[in-house]
């Protein structure tokens, strides 16, 4: 395991045979997202790039909106390069941030399984979320 460290943020990694898992620990928000975007960017794009990417929220403390930004790039990412992405452990107030705001189906459905009325655009050019 590999600990990163901010003040108020915490990444630990795990790898294995075909799955990385991150323990997010802490607030995920505008200081520390892009901490674990690029965190996650590297393991993605390894060869082979793993089966599943797992996200441990269970010692999560907030979420802001960077932060689902931060998630639905994770997500974006992870689909591109065939990983399965898991949410694993979502304290409540994370899972009502998501449904709120009508991403919990997209983030956590199996991929190339968009929930209903959410196919993206053929239109819709990549770019930041």
């Amino acid at each position: 395991m590999t600990p990163m460290h901010r003040p108020s943020f915490a990444l630990t990694v795990e790898t294995g045979p075909g799955t990385v898992r991150l323990h997010v620990t802490g607030d995920l928000d505008y200081e520390t997202t892009e901490e674990l975007v690029g965190a996650v960017r590297p393991r993605l794009t390894g060869r082979p790039a793993p089966d599943d990417l797992h996200l441990d929220f269970a010692a999560l403390s907030t979420c802001d909106s960077t932060g689902l930004s931060g998630l639905l790039l994770i997500h974006r990412l992870a689909g591109a390069h065939g990983t399965r992405l898991h949410l694993d452990n979502r304290p409540r107030f994370l899972e009502r941030f998501l449904e709120i705001t009508g991403t919990l189906e997209h983030l956590t459905a199996p991929p190339g399984e968009e929930p209903p009325g959410q196919a993206e655009d053929p239109e819709r050019q990549p770019g930041a979320v």
